[in-house]
């Protein structure tokens, strides 16, 4: 191999790594600003909302009908749950929103647990 031929190789491996080199900074970089995205309050507070909402579907999944909870779009009703909460937490009506709350879900178990009269059709 003659002189230039290896210079041109050496020359080539040289570029190479350097364009490696650039590759590797532009990866930590970008790392470095999902991470710091990642960390901001309100990507924390949603990862924790669908880590929550998910947990509550897996363990009530099968309790209201065979499809169990997930044709209920949690995701799509938290904004509205979230503003009926400030409403009822301003207007100091916690105490009355959970009277309602306890009733509801003791109407609810009830309706639940309630079964049909046997019918006899003996005739």
């Amino acid at each position: 191999m003659s002189k230039e031929a290896e210079r041109a190789t050496i020359d080539a491996d040289k570029q190479r790594l350097i364009r490696e080199g650039e590759l590797y900074r532009i990866k930590v970089v970008h790392a470095k600003a999902l991470v710091g995205n990642a960390l901001q309050p309100d990507a924390l507070l949603h990862g924790a909302v669908d880590q929550a909402i998910g947990m509550a579907q897996a363990r009530l999944g099968g309790l209201l009908q065979p499809g169990g909870l997930k044709s209920v779009n949690f995701k799509a009703l938290l904004p509205y749950a979230l503003t009926v909460g400030s409403y009822i937490a301003r207007k100091r009506l916690v105490k009355p929103a959970m009277g309602v709350a306890l009733a509801a879900g003791l109407g609810m178990a009830w309706l639940l647990r309630r079964q049909p009269a046997p019918q006899d059709d003996q005739e």
